[in-house]
């Protein structure tokens, strides 16, 4: 950690580099940064909760149905699933109907 003596050496160093003017649009920029780190290890986080949670019930029977259909479920979360499964059941219900016995 930076202790307070630290800390004020590094900032009259910056002010005898960058000069008074620099030091506010600096600081900005770098709170800037720091906020999208933050917002991309929050996000990265998430995603990594998503990957790691269980399937239920529910989402199996998604996944089964899915491979019945015989759409690739690689890599795909349940909603991507749902989605592909009801384009294909919407292109589906296009094709004019076979008689029977045909």
């Amino acid at each position: 950690m930076i202790g307070t003596p630290e800390l004020i050496l590094i900032l009259i160093a910056a002010l005898f580099l960058f000069g008074p003017d620099k030091l506010p649009e600096m600081a900005r920029s770098l709170g800037k940064a720091a906020g999208e780190f933050k917002k991309a290890q929050i996000e990265a986080e998430h995603e990594l909760k998503k990957i790691d949670k269980p399937l239920n019930e529910q989402d199996i029977k998604v996944h089964n149905l899915a491979i019945e259909m015989g759409i690739d479920v690689k890599g795909k979360t349940i909603e991507q699933l749902v989605e592909e499964i009801r384009s294909k059941v919407k292109s589906s219900e296009m094709l004019p109907a076979k008689p029977a016995g045909a």
